[in-house]
């Protein structure tokens, strides 16, 4: 009796064995198609963007050449004829996204040291939380905080401030991307080995020499992989630039009047001010492909930089 129970509960041991297998080699098979799945759906979504950007950008230089496109100095779509000059909206993007970085950078690199070599973990804790609350906030809140609060209180310092202006937009967007820089830049830091930073420190260098010396060139690869993150996050802002910045494209590098970037004239005509198919409507896509490009060469030459800072360090 005792055999027959034994010989039993060892078939059931077998079955639940063999069952588990199975689906282990269920699971195993089909876990990898699954995840080649969504990689080709990420890379299928990224082509139809592109073909749909190229496609209607194709449109646009039936009607307008590449040269007055590239080279004319007058953007006045509403004209008769329409004027197609890409440069002052370059312009106006350009200075707004330069007066960012210009905020941004020292302040979040700053940070991400502070927080990185010099914090308690008690101080970290607190601040890094209050500093990501940055990127959380609406951009709409601070397109408004900027027309209503940062204009006037800056129209004290100067002025000759418009109300509309490229410098007031360009300060609240670079408080809005320190927060990837800090973040970031900050990750990369802690990344690098303590025993790096205690060597440094047992052969008697200063707290600031292992920092500037040792931490920061060997994260330089995070550093810069964040201000690029928070530089194409500054040239594809639309909202704080459409509130506060005005929409008069005009050419030059006066942060004081008013101006207009490209992705601030793509939510003006996206608001019905063009018909279907006409050169204006193409218009929009011809500056989208203008974002596409500007953003793919800042990757580019993140690699650049990256392989060139390695190859030194």
């Amino acid at each position: 009796m005792s055999s027959q129970q034994n010989s039993a509960t060892f078939s059931v041991k077998e079955m639940i064995a063999k069952k588990q297998k199975q689906q282990k080699s269920i699971g195993e098979k089909v876990m990898p198609w699954i995840l080649l799945l969504t990689a080709i759906i990420s890379i299928l979504t990224t082509l139809g963007i592109l073909f749909t950007l190229l496609s209607e950008t194709f449109h646009f230089f039936g009607d307008v050449s590449f040269k007055e496109f590239f080279t004319g100095t007058i953007w006045y779509p509403f004209s008769d004829p329409g004027q197609f000059g890409i440069l002052p909206l370059i312009s106006g993007t350009l200075r707004i996204t330069f007066i960012a970085i210009v905020v941004a950078v020292p302040i979040g690199l700053a940070a991400a040291i502070y927080l990185s070599e010099y914090a308690s973990d008690r101080t970290r804790r607190i601040i890094k939380p209050i500093l990501e609350v940055l990127a959380g906030i609406p951009t709409i809140v601070y397109g408004f905080f900027a027309l209503t609060f940062v204009t006037p209180l800056l129209q004290n310092f100067i002025p000759d401030l418009e109300i509309f202006n490229a410098l007031s937009p360009g300060i609240l967007i670079g408080i809005m991307i320190t927060p990837t820089i800090t973040s970031l830049s900050d990750d990369a830091m802690n990344a690098v080995p303590k025993a790096m930073r205690e060597g440094a420190l047992a052969m008697g260098a200063t707290k600031w020499e292992v920092t500037w010396r040792i931490v920061l060139p060997a994260a330089v690869s995070g550093i810069v992989a964040s201000v690029v993150l928070a530089f194409s996050r500054a040239i594809g802002e639309t909202m704080i630039v459409s509130i506060a910045g005005g929409s008069t494209p005009n050419l030059g590098w006066d942060v004081t009047g008013s101006v207009q970037t490209m992705t601030a004239y793509i939510v003006q005509i996206a608001q019905g001010d063009a018909g279907y198919g006409t050169t204006i409507y193409y218009s929009i896509y011809a500056v989208g492909f203008m974002l596409f490009l500007f953003t793919l060469i800042m990757n580019l030459l993140a690699q650049w930089i990256r392989r060139r800072v390695r190859e030194e360090y």
